[in-house]
């Protein structure tokens, strides 16, 4: 999923910062690969203050930012690779090309809730103590199931915590203003892709789950349905929409949005918070009857010692003050309760920042699905494609 790489040089912060000081040697160390702009800079020196001060001895924290969430797996997958490698050197005593020394240690990592069943099934990562965080119990239930998975990376309550939410966003409607307000109706739910004033001027995203889910939303289903044949309606539902469609693009959707060449685009929320200010023309809909959700995590690699500092760090990111200050600062939700009000956000962006309880309690995650269900997705989307 290519969620956010639009917009992905225009990040809200550029993290890259050592905290050193002396006597390096014997310093409790924080290492942490985490997704450019998703942490504001005085974050982290709040939290190296904050720390250092409890602690009573200095801290080294070195946050390495990486641009794209799909590297930030990739480099799990290397990170488990050299470790294998590192291990039957040692077994063998056979000298390997990065050294005589273990592969450099990272603590935790971002990573998407996308990606989380695979990091799960291929072993890249290793479940959290949930009895060692102390603001775990902070997050609703929704929350808690999402990271609560078994061995195969599903969806359990009776599983291990493997992962930890620090913010999130949704998949929204982004509009043209000046075009629409001509029409005596206003953009709300997903039916109103349908309008027949909008033929012709929608791009969607090109993704099974997103476009098969909105239209299952509209039937009054579920994203993750498991079944599409018990829908009966949805194949022409589906062929009725396409019909609507210029293109579908999961990459490129803002800039004809912005040209004029379509008045309405399927997006994901932090594609567009950064432009909104810039193009006053655009406006965003969360629609009404529930929408598709994601979530940036902290994971932590297979194999590496689970750290004090680490939990002390995800405890500080679920600390209301600090949830906020993420949430404002990135310009995303946060899974923390917090007081952000109305005159804390700009006015394009509080549709987006001021969750509404009842349209986020029909929302869902993008739930990982079989082999089997995934491909009937796959199928029913290349066959709503491919007619005219």
């Amino acid at each position: 999923m290519h969620r956010r790489s639009f917009l992905f040089a225009v990040s809200t912060l550029v993290i890259s910062q050592m905290l050193v000081g002396c006597d390096a040697a014997n310093k409790p160390r924080l290492n942490v690969q985490v997704l450019k702009g998703s942490i504001p800079g005085r974050i982290l020196k709040e939290f190296h203050s904050q720390i250092e001060e409890s602690l009573s001895q200095k801290v080294e924290l070195k946050f390495s930012p990486v641009v794209q969430l799909r590297e930030l797996f990739k480099g799990l997958q290397s990170f488990q690779e050299k470790t294998t490698a590192a291990k039957k050197s040692d077994r063998f005593n056979i000298s390997l090309p990065f050294g005589n020394s273990q592969p450099s240690t990272t603590d935790l990592v971002t990573l998407g809730d996308f990606w989380l069943k695979k990091a799960i099934e291929e072993k890249l990562i290793q479940p959290i103590s949930g009895e060692k965080l102390n603001n775990w119990s902070k997050l609703s239930p929704k929350w808690q199931e999402l990271v609560t998975r078994n061995d195969g990376g599903l969806v359990d309550k009776q599983g291990q915590i493997w992962a930890a939410p620090y913010r999130w966003g949704s998949t929204v409607i982004i509009y043209r203003r000046d075009k629409l307000d001509k029409f005596d109706w206003e953009l709300q739910d997903w039916n109103d892709l349908w309008r027949e004033e909008l033929k012709g001027r929608i791009s969607l995203l090109n993704q099974p789950r997103e476009v098969i889910g909105l239209t299952l939303k509209k039937l009054g289903k579920s994203y993750n349905t498991e079944n599409l044949q018990e829908v009966p309606s949805l194949e022409k539902e589906l062929q009725t929409l396409n019909k609507q469609i210029k293109f579908y693009n999961s990459v490129n959707y803002i800039e004809p949005l912005i040209l004029g060449d379509t008045w309405l685009a399927l997006g994901w929320s932090n594609d567009v918070t950064s432009i909104l200010s810039r193009y006053p023309q655009l406006s965003i809909v969360v629609p009404s009857s529930g929408t598709a959700l994601w979530a940036d995590l902290w994971v932590q690699p297979a194999g590496e010692v689970e750290k004090d500092l680490s939990n002390k760090w995800i405890d500080f990111c679920w600390q209301e003050k600090i949830a906020k200050q993420i949430a404002l600062l990135t310009k995303a939700n946060s899974p923390i309760a917090t007081d952000i009000k109305e005159s804390d956000i700009p006015q394009g962006l509080q549709k987006l920042l001021l969750t509404n309880p009842q349209v986020f309690d029909r929302s869902e995650f993008l739930l990982p699905l079989s082999q089997s269900i995934a491909k009937q997705y796959d199928s029913l989307f290349n066959k709503m494609k491919s007619r005219a």
